[in-house]
């Protein structure tokens, strides 16, 4: 069990960056979406975003969508850490 979330958590750690790669570089306007490696980044990040991109439409020009992304995975990884936490101090037990 521990290697699981260990491994899930690091995965959400790595997307994280993803998402904070793709923010970043969403400021600078001459990025072509379409050419390697900014399509690959793309096709990775954009269909989580877009989810939340369906509850709040961007507003003037700017996309809020990224902070209940952010949001919605700092609660899965300090979940996955309270399961780690609860299942390591039940095995104490044993």
């Amino acid at each position: 069990m521990d290697i699981l979330v260990q491994t899930l958590t690091t995965f959400l750690s790595i997307y994280t960056i993803l998402l904070i790669v793709r923010i970043l570089l969403s400021w600078f306007p001459n990025v072509d979406w379409f050419s390697p490696p900014f399509s690959v980044l793309s096709q990775l990040t954009d269909p989580y975003l877009n989810l939340f991109r369906s509850i709040i439409p961007p507003l003037g020009g700017i996309d809020l969508s990224p902070i209940l992304a952010f949001l919605l995975l700092s609660f899965l990884r300090q979940g996955l850490v309270a399961i780690a936490a609860a299942t390591a101090s039940s095995y104490a037990y044993f």
